[in-house]
């Protein structure tokens, strides 16, 4: 990865991010989904599967943020970098020697 554009790598860590958190909210779900079909009252039932439904949305949506921020990131890495290489290099200013002052011997009397 020494080589890579780094908004690739913006974008392979975006992904990885992605995939991270949709894994632990549908583990999440799960848990809650496996607690409805335990619960012993209807109510509790209901209750414990909108918690899944609403933790799936939740993060679903925390996770389409993150892959559009991380997006724009790398968009924006990568416009600024283009536009740097086609920018003409900056006009160098010639250099000015300092000015050394001469120094006077004083005269013995």
């Amino acid at each position: 990865m020494a080589d890579a554009d780094l908004d690739v790598v913006i974008r392979q860590l975006a992904k990885q991010q992605y995939k991270g958190l949709m894994a632990a909210a549908k583990k999440r779900r799960d848990r809650y989904a496996g607690l409805a079909a335990k619960a012993k009252n209807g109510e509790a039932k209901a209750k414990l599967k909108l918690i899944a439904k609403n933790t799936m949305e939740q993060a679903a949506a925390a996770a389409r943020r993150l892959q559009i921020s991380a997006d724009n990131a790398a968009d924006s890495y990568a416009r600024s970098m283009r536009n740097a290489a086609e920018a003409p290099p900056p006009a160098k200013k010639p250099v000015a020697k300092p000015v050394k002052k001469a120094t006077r011997k004083k005269a013995k009397a």
